[in-house]
């Protein structure tokens, strides 16, 4: 298992126990056979769709039985898919929840009946019953973006000239959103607090910069309504953008209004997850300069390997005890290290990696409305 760059591997000692035995009837104590619940969030974003064939395959190779359910955007909809799964007699639960407060009495259910529960990628809030949780350095994620933004714009650099930046942010009902935007604002705020970056939206906190359900739509709505309000008379020089998807709409509507692609006055857009369809863009020079990539086979091996060991009596290797509060308690997290990508190392780290093949980035689709 690669370790990331936190150091050396804590163990679980002082959190929680996690049973590892089913209880049957009478008392007695059965041994775990793997059976694992995969609650996905959607499959408009081609990540989630990825990720839950590759836990299922992983999982199912280790002869583990395995439930793989997608939620369509829709809370009560992954709630009724979980229940499904309690009642179908899961042993573990791995979810990447649509609404990060709505789990807490389907969860508590499932604890109920020794469920093992592991929040993926997106930490679940307000319940006492996550075991563990298995995702990126959040943080980092908008740190990168925004050092794409200050080396394109050569912020660094002794010169007088200002530079009109705009702030995009995930889904307000994912946690991840703040860890993205925080980041990201934090490395920008010097070069705010001296002047040489100016907001001219002001626009700088979560309530106004989120981005429902992390929509396409809404991103290139609300970047219609800035370029209109902000930018008859003066130049856009850079967005941070948290997502891929929100990065192609806001191109989008940079592009309705005459903004020229692969032009000098095209601004730096940055984003996140290396979709195919973003990847072409990089590629070609063609709207979006960044994204982050998080590469998800490692994550699914990390969340696979905490099942593994829980099923073999031991417990599941861990690397930060005391970053993410859900509300109750700090969750033992396995946390990988995100990578900047750009068209100067695309090929390097996503197509050599065998993420993706260069004719996949290639003929990679449009966007559907």
């Amino acid at each position: 298992m690669q370790l990331s760059r936190r150091g050396l591997l804590y163990g679980t000692a002082g959190v929680a126990a996690v049973s590892l035995a089913a209880c049957g009837a009478g008392g007695e104590t059965k041994p775990l056979t793997g059976f694992t619940g995969i609650a996905m969030p959607t499959t408009t974003s081609e990540r989630w769709v990825l990720e839950g064939a590759d836990l299922e395959k992983r999982l199912q190779d280790l002869g583990y039985k395995t439930i793989l359910e997608n939620g369509e955007d829709d809370i009560p909809t992954q709630i009724g898919q979980i229940q499904s799964m309690i009642d179908q007699g899961v042993e573990f639960l791995i979810i990447a929840a649509i609404g990060n407060t709505s789990l807490g009495e389907v969860l508590a259910k499932a604890k109920d009946k020794g469920v093992t529960i592991i929040s993926y990628d997106r930490l679940i809030l307000e319940t006492p019953d996550v075991d563990y949780y298995a995702s990126f350095d959040n943080n980092q994620v908008g740190v990168l973006q925004a050092k794409h933004i200050i080396d394109k714009l050569g912020l660094d650099q002794d010169t007088d000239e200002t530079f009109n930046i705009e702030l995009f942010s995930g889904s307000s009902d994912d946690n991840n959103s703040q860890y993205f935007f925080q980041g990201g604002l934090d490395t920008l705020e010097p070069y705010i607090y001296s002047g040489k970056v100016v907001i001219p939206s002001n626009q700088t906190e979560l309530e106004f910069t989120a981005t429902d359900k992390w929509s396409r739509a809404v991103a290139r709505e609300r970047m219609t309504g800035l370029l209109d309000e902000f930018y008859k008379d003066q130049p856009l020089h850079a967005v941070l953008s948290p997502y891929d998807g929100i990065s192609r709409g806001i191109v989008e509507a940079l592009v309705a209004a005459d903004y020229e692609p692969g032009s000098d006055e095209f601004p730096v857009i940055t984003g996140q997850d290396a979709e195919l369809r973003s990847l072409k863009a990089i590629k070609e020079g063609t709207g979006q300069t960044e994204t982050v990539f998080k590469d998800t086979r490692l994550l699914a091996g990390v969340t696979v390997d905490m099942v593994k060991s829980i099923v073999e009596g031991g417990k599941p290797e861990v690397n930060d005890l005391g970053t993410y509060d859900n509300g109750f308690k700090f969750i033992p997290a396995y946390l990988l290290d995100p990578l900047n990508v750009t068209v100067d190392n695309y090929k390097e780290v996503v197509v050599d990696s065998g993420y993706a093949t260069e004719e996949a980035i290639d003929t990679a689709p449009a966007d559907e409305d």
